[in-house]
């Protein structure tokens, strides 16, 4: 299956850095199956950097090997994923141990709705509710080296603003 990462660069050994904000899956490598979710992603970044190209590195996932290592999937948002979230974007010094976690990519305006369900102004049903209304895209979190081992390089695409 092919994936989908923008960046300012070409990828084409992906690692598992440090970031310096709170993120849906983790620390890791993030990667999609959708093309544009890719390219909508490098734009912003290519905009807040002042660049003039990025680039949608494209990658071939091994689905065999997924059921090789620790993995976490999430079809749709539900109460395993709003309570995963949470706790990756709000509970200090949080770490899972999954190689790899695939699921809904939580956007700004996903956002807004778990900022409700945080202040106690909705309940947690009340949000999944809400998020099942919302158009999704999907993510991969690549969050092991035993994760990134299931994907490989193969094209690049180059994006201009």
């Amino acid at each position: 299956m092919k994936i989908y990462h923008g960046s300012l660069e070409v990828v084409m050994l992906p690692e598992i850095r440090p970031s310096n904000r709170t993120l849906d899956y983790g620390k890791g490598f993030y990667a999609t199956t959708s093309l544009r979710q890719a390219e909508d992603w490098v734009r912003r970044r290519m905009q807040e950097n002042e660049a003039e190209l990025g680039y949608v590195n494209v990658y071939e996932l091994s689905e065999e090997g997924l059921s090789e290592v620790k993995s976490l999937s999430f079809r749709e948002p539900d109460d395993e994923w709003v309570d995963f979230v949470m706790a990756n974007r709000t509970q200090r010094g949080f770490v899972h141990d999954y190689d790899v976690v695939y699921g809904p990519v939580a956007n700004d305006k996903v956002y807004a709705a778990f900022s409700l369900y945080e202040a106690g102004i909705i309940d947690k049903q009340t949000l999944i509710a809400e998020l099942k209304t919302y158009r999704k895209v999907d993510q991969y979190l690549f969050h092991t080296p035993q994760g990134l081992g299931l994907i490989t390089f193969i094209d690049k695409k180059e994006v201009k603003l």
